[in-house]
């Protein structure tokens, strides 16, 4: 059993709103605050098209091993005020900023206890925000990069390319067209852009967090962290390198714990057979993976324990 509450904060003038997890029992509790990935994604880690809940699933997960969580809704979504579009990648580390500052204010909470669990753009924010210097007990980076954000955006594309189906993979040969190429020129494009927000290709685009995102690397910031991080990506992983595990190992300025867990897709999901985005929507029926929520779990008791 659990208890939630809303918990709100602010942030450059926007109203986040939130919902704090609490297990049962006396507190503080050791709690952590849950990052999501990209994308306009509400507290619990669900888009309005895709109901992916990866937060929802791993507050549930915490709850029933002790430990508190904070998750909230992203500017302009849910009950959070401000505008998704316009936000950029350094935005949403203030934001995390302020909800960590609001978790260390609450007698709920045990302020020598708070760590960042963030997933895939969620884990990049966990890292700069521990860069600033902020106090966290340990990180846990779910389905995380480690290079450049260019890079990573090329790889995507150079992975999903065979996942296509074979209609269309036989389309662009017969037009010649080089997706990795044309994903580059974009980024020129965007990248020239100053507007918050802009349209490349007919697209709407929110510009600034791509800007910082194409020209963020996590590695510098890596090396300033000197907190615990456990590390855990799947070996189906289309939008993440399973090898930047060892990149993070190798980078990171204090411990690290890394794990490639079998048969896991971007989304913390089993999937069988060859790995395929198309599958996401078939894989978010079940939830978080349990191999995934039980390393979690069982990384944060451990360091509760070494805390006491």
């Amino acid at each position: 059993m659990s208890t939630d509450r809303e918990l709100t904060f602010h942030s450059a003038g926007h109203r986040l709103v939130g919902t704090l997890t609490l297990p049962d029992g006396p507190g503080p509790h050791p709690t952590a605050l849950l990052l999501p990935g990209s994308g306009p994604l509400n507290r619990d880690g669900d888009h309005r098209r895709m109901r992916i809940g990866i937060q929802r699933d791993l507050a549930a997960a915490l709850a029933a091993a002790g430990i508190a969580t904070l998750r909230y809704d992203r500017r302009g979504i849910g009950e959070s005020s401000g505008g998704f579009w316009p936000t950029g990648f350094h935005d949403n580390v203030d934001d995390a900023q302020a909800a960590l500052a609001a978790l260390d204010a609450d007698a709920s909470v045990d302020s020598r206890a708070l760590f960042l669990v963030g997933h895939s753009e969620g884990a990049l924010t966990a890292t700069t925000l521990a860069a600033r210097g902020v106090t966290t007990a340990g990180l846990v980076l779910l389905s995380s990069s480690a290079r450049l954000g260019a890079e990573v955006l090329r790889w995507q594309t150079a992975q999903i390319l065979p996942t296509l189906p074979a209609p269309v993979r036989l389309l662009l040969r017969l037009m010649r067209l080089n997706l990795v190429a044309r994903v580059s020129r974009n980024h020129e494009k965007i990248l020239a852009t100053t507007a918050d927000v802009t349209r490349i290709g007919g697209q709407r685009i929110n510009a600034k967090w791509m800007r910082e995102f194409l020209r963020y690397d996590p590695r510098p910031d890596l090396a300033r962290i000197n907190a615990p991080i456990l590390a855990v990506t799947g070996s189906k992983d289309l939008q993440v390198d399973p090898a930047d595990l060892t990149l993070i190992a190798e980078h990171a300025g204090g411990p690290v714990q890394t794990r490639l867990l079998p048969d896991v897709t971007h989304v913390l999901r089993h999937q069988p057979g060859p790995p395929s985005l198309g599958a996401y929507r078939r894989e978010i029926r079940n939830p978080v993976d349990p191999a995934v929520t039980g390393a979690v779990v069982d990384w944060l008791r451990a360091r509760v324990v070494e805390l006491t």
